[in-house]
């Protein structure tokens, strides 16, 4: 398993054990993540959206992560999430493709992507399937969850 590889694994593996500070600690200090779900975030930002996640999820969340793939300078696995959606209460089975960029022996970017469709339907029911694969429902689930994030900042 190459360095990179095994950085990989460190973070799923932390993941998967609830723990937002070894997550932490795979993130270069300049980190850039972008998902369909919180667009663009940098540096503390990243790190503090696991935290809240996984603090959300009150140990209620299973992650699964295979095909880690990587050299010196990038990487990508496949990972699928199990949990039940904050706000509606609904499981939530998202299987995600992940794309990294290395600096330092760090993620310096991490790019997750999910059919924003398919979470939606899962996530918000008959409202998600109807409108789920809309840019104005992307904008809106995006606009949430930035507005959680900088609240979960403020409290923490």
């Amino acid at each position: 398993m190459s360095p990179n590889e095994a950085l990989i694994t460190k973070f799923y593996t932390a993941f998967s054990n609830s723990d937002a500070k070894t997550m932490a600690e795979c993130y270069h200090p300049k980190v850039h993540f972008i998902d369909p779900a919180f667009g663009l975030l940098k540096e503390e930002q990243v790190s503090k959206m696991w935290e809240m996640l996984l603090s959300r999820s009150k140990g209620n969340i299973k992650i699964e992560f295979f095909d880690v793939k990587a050299d010196e300078s990038t990487g990508s696995a496949k990972w699928v999430a199990v949990y039940n959606f904050s706000k509606t209460n609904r499981e939530v089975i998202n299987r995600i493709s992940a794309e990294f960029v290395f600096q330092d022996g760090l993620i310096i970017k991490h790019t997750d992507s999910f059919d924003v469709w398919k979470w939606s339907k899962q996530a918000f029911g008959t409202m998600g399937y109807l409108l789920g694969w809309t840019g104005f429902f992307h904008k809106k689930i995006q606009q949430q969850a930035l507005q959680s994030l900088k609240k979960f900042q403020e409290k923490n």
